[in-house]
């Protein structure tokens, strides 16, 4: 299949990845390439990898428009517009067989419904209110939603998912993240700095139970850090900045314990299970998917994480063959690429099936779009 991946243009698609949904887009990218597929990157233009690049943009908007200070505004929101719109316009002529769209932008979804694209969007973060309408609006047949976890689709359709809306769990390739079988008495946390992600509440537990602690990831909101982290920093918590995902495996293997504290409805959680692979388990606040991703690989703490030591104490006693045999048998990337192999080809042979009713009433796309598509 001739395949165009789609990724979200914040952060560049390129190591050492700002987060998830950039480690996703590259793994899915060099997945899909390795099964035999001719495949398409679409991301920001200083984005890298082993496969053709389209341009989404000259450079990840984050470096022009921080989205701390631009989120929302009627700037960014025109800037996203028009280079989603004047890209799409181009690939539309492409020949592609299907777009995996990972964007989060509104134009996409409302793209494929309106000119019959064969499409998959993956939704990666809770709904909010364009993407939520865009995805209910434009769901059909050809046009195959999927979320990472069944909590987080059922905040897009709690009324129950239709037919064209799959659970699709994210994956990871278990070789990148080794399996140790012993950790050294520590514990980990690792992410975006940022109040949603909470690395506060890791210190507080690791305290708590009396055990040291590694801080790993970009400093997203240098106030928060300023105020909430760097503190609190001495020899038994340190942070020891941003790694590589060679550098991270190396790390979360090391690790005794994995501090998962999630203060948003957490989609997913790529972190949890590239610790788990490397064998170690997972303590964490019980917030979106958490406990459904974690099963056994870890324990949960009260839901505002004030007794999370406890859990931290009690993942130390779950033996370590048990956090990797479950990413081995529900989170590898080759199972969610076998998965979206199915999905591209339902989506490909139902392009010319009847449209559905839409779940609200219909926003126009740009002109130009479905000029372009059809």
């Amino acid at each position: 299949m001739r395949i165009a991946v789609l990724a979200h243009c914040r952060h560049p698609i390129a190591p050492p990845f700002m987060g998830g949904m950039e480690a996703h887009a590259h793994a899915l990218a060099r997945g899909l390439q390795a099964r035999g597929h001719d495949v398409t990157l679409i991301a920001s233009g200083d984005s890298a990898g082993d496969v053709p690049l389209i341009p989404l943009m000259d450079r990840h908007y984050d470096a022009d428009y921080p989205w701390h200070q631009w989120h929302g505004t009627p700037v960014l929101n025109a800037h996203l517009d028009r280079h989603h719109q004047a890209c799409l316009e181009r690939v539309a002529g492409m020949g592609f067989d299907i777009i995996h769209n990972n964007s989060l932008h509104r134009f996409p979804p409302r793209m494929a419904r309106a000119a019959r694209v064969p499409m998959v969007t993956s939704l990666h973060v809770p709904p909010f209110d364009t993407l939520l309408r865009a995805v209910r609006d434009s769901i059909a047949p050809w046009h195959l939603v999927t979320g990472c976890s069944a909590s987080h689709l059922a905040g897009y359709f709690p009324e129950g998912p239709p037919d064209h809306a799959h659970v699709l769990a994210n994956g990871i390739d278990p070789a990148a993240w080794p399996f140790s079988p012993q950790g050294d008495g520590s514990a980990i946390w690792a992410g975006r700095i940022t109040p949603d992600k909470a690395p506060h509440l890791a210190i507080r537990a690791a305290r708590r139970a009396g055990l040291p602690l590694r801080l790993h990831g970009v400093v997203e909101d240098r106030p928060y850090f300023d105020r909430m982290i760097r503190p609190h920093l001495s020899d038994g918590i340190r942070f020891d900045g941003h790694l590589p995902s060679d550098g991270l495996a190396r790390a979360l293997g090391r690790a005794s314990v994995l501090l998962f504290t999630p203060q948003w409805d957490e989609p997913f959680g790529l972190t949890a299970i590239e610790a788990m692979a490397c064998g170690t388990p997972v303590a964490a606040i019980p917030r979106g998917a958490v406990a459904e991703v974690l099963g056994p690989a870890g324990r949960l703490s009260d839901p505002e994480g004030g007794d999370l030591d406890r859990a931290l104490i009690a993942a130390l006693r779950i033996p370590r063959h048990l956090p990797r045999d479950r990413v081995l048998a529900h989170f590898s990337l080759d199972a969610m690429i076998d998965r979206l192999e199915l999905l591209y080809r339902r989506a490909i042979a139902a392009r010319d099936m009847p449209a559905p009713p839409v779940a609200y009433p219909p926003i126009a796309l740009p002109p130009g779009l479905v000029r372009a598509t059809t």
